[in-house]
């Protein structure tokens, strides 16, 4: 979709299924007037009620294998057991068909939490449950909720965010370049300022679709992160918002060499090993920044980083903040946002935190490796169920030919116990990526681990110390980088070392 970073609600994937919000099963429609009657048609079993096609007979099933993974200590706390249901058999898809490959699900908005704030302002009780009402529309119904969205809909929306006026007299407009849900963008040339004679995009957002506070306040927190994002090479470059009465208009670096998913089709799926440590570098090494700054994307899948030009080394920029959000920590968030390929298994939980962006790298990174997509259904529904229950093949072609630090970077990245992956800066430490002259970026992980230590009993911070003594030096490199990294260098650790950042 090039470059246009459009978010929208919930709607149907082009292959059928639930709405992406929606987890729970629904039974399929009733068949159209006119539509035969007789025989007259058996009760459909659970899974067919689902909108999920039946599973065939077959005189054999070809089972979920596992591969040892390396040996590789990770300091990150292993934490108990998985919140996921035991004793449920896997059964992962093997591969994915050309067709389906590049299918979007576009989630719903991530600030539903707002309407419960609303309606508290506005005097009404718990707020109804259901669809947002859309252009104005209240939902149908009794009871506090429904009296809460009438009071929302009365009251006019204020559509001003506070930004530059002067849209017209900055930018010449170009061709459009990408389309999405909320709005299109389009390359335009700047006329005056310091980037005089430059081309950037510009991602137009009618105001016209803004139905909703939600909306306007995922516009309004978009341009907030991106301002808060600056400074990394592998960042799209914000320049400057403006609106007038009909549009927002966020203007950003353009990037004219694609996508990555395009890159990945163009090779038949696949990249190299080498190739691909190259790229899954560039994700870590952006994502690591992101959560530093206390940002979780929610959203990473291929579409969504941009080659800046056509050249086959060119670096990547990752784009689209628009389902993105502040997180402490120790915050977990609850709202199902996201594409249902790369979406986390705690996400459909409704509990997650950074460790949903980890995941949807894993998705990436096996795609890379070996073109196909790790969990795989026919409808979103099906996806959902995979993510949960499946594990990744990692034994079918071409997984034979990959390296054994390869499959076991996959495994940690896609364990469903979100307690056991790595963040993004321990995977630049893995064997599989390791490179001493690669410059390791702080980890958000320390900060919580110092918050949590200090916070300890004195019992617990002699055990801490005793366990520390045993570590071997493979163990003590991840956490020597770290400790290098803080400032000021006076041998004592502590929040201080923070709050410069």
């Amino acid at each position: 979709m090039g470059q246009c970073y459009g978010k929208g609600a919930s709607s149907r994937g082009a292959a059928g299924g639930d709405d992406f919000g929606v987890v729970a099963e629904t039974h399929s429609p009733p068949p159209a007037n006119g539509a035969p009657q007789t025989p007259p048609p058996r009760q459909p079993t659970p899974a067919a009620a689902a909108g999920t096609p039946r599973r065939r007979k077959s005189g054999s099933t070809t089972p979920v294998h596992q591969t040892p993974g390396v040996a590789w200590p990770s300091p990150y706390p292993a934490g108990g057991t998985s919140p996921l249901p035991a004793g449920v058999s896997p059964s992962p898809a093997r591969s994915t068909p050309r067709r389906f490959f590049k299918r979007p699900f576009p989630p719903p908005s991530p600030a539903k939490h707002i309407k419960a704030t609303l309606a508290k302002r506005l005097g009404g009780g718990k707020p109804k449950e259901g669809p947002i009402p859309e252009e104005g529309a209240v939902a149908a119904g009794a009871g506090a909720g429904a009296v809460a969205d009438g009071a929302e809909a009365e009251r006019p929306l204020d559509k001003t965010f506070g930004f530059g006026k002067n849209f017209g007299a900055k930018y010449e407009l170009g061709k459009e370049v990408g389309r999405g849900h909320f709005g299109h963008t389009c390359s335009a040339v700047v006329k005056k300022g310091e980037y005089k004679g430059q081309t950037v995009a510009v991602k137009i957002i009618s105001k016209a679709k803004m139905t909703t506070a939600i909306s306007i306040e995922d516009v309004r927190r978009e341009v907030k992160i991106l301002k808060a994002l600056s400074g990394h090479n592998n960042l799209v470059k914000f320049y400057d918002a403006c609106e007038d009465a009909l549009n927002v208009y966020i203007v950003m670096e353009l990037c004219e060499g694609g996508e990555l998913l395009d890159r990945i089709l163009a090779r038949g799926g696949r990249y190299t090993e080498e190739d691909a440590k190259a790229i899954v570098v560039q994700i870590l090494s952006v994502v690591a920044f992101c959560h530093l700054q206390g940002v979780v994307h929610r959203d990473l899948k291929p579409e969504n980083f941009l080659f800046t030009t056509r050249d086959e080394n060119a670096p990547m920029k990752l784009i689209d903040f628009g389902l993105s959000d502040f997180i402490r920590p120790d915050e977990r968030l609850n709202d199902i946002v996201g594409s249902a390929y790369y979406v986390a298994p705690e996400v459909l939980h409704r509990s997650y935190s950074m460790e949903a962006d980890i995941w949807s790298i894993g998705v990436i990174t096996y795609i890379l490796l070996c073109g196909s997509r790790p969990f795989w259904a026919r409808t979103e529904s099906g996806i959902f169920r995979s993510v949960l229950r499946a594990d990744p093949n990692l034994d079918d072609s071409p997984w034979p030919s990959v390296s054994a630090e390869a499959k076991d970077f996959v495994k940690r990245f896609l364990n469903k116990d979100y307690r056991k992956r790595m963040t993004a800066v321990q995977a630049l430490t893995h064997p599989w990526l390791r490179d001493d002259q690669r410059q390791i970026p702080l980890d958000i992980l320390v900060y919580r681990l110092i918050k949590q230590y200090l916070r300890a009993t004195p019992l617990k911070r002699l055990a801490l110390k005793a366990l520390s003594k045993a570590l071997k030096d493979d163990e003590l490199l991840y956490l020597r980088l770290q400790f290098d990294l803080l400032e000021p260098r006076d041998g004592v650790v502590s929040l201080d070392n923070f709050r410069t950042l």
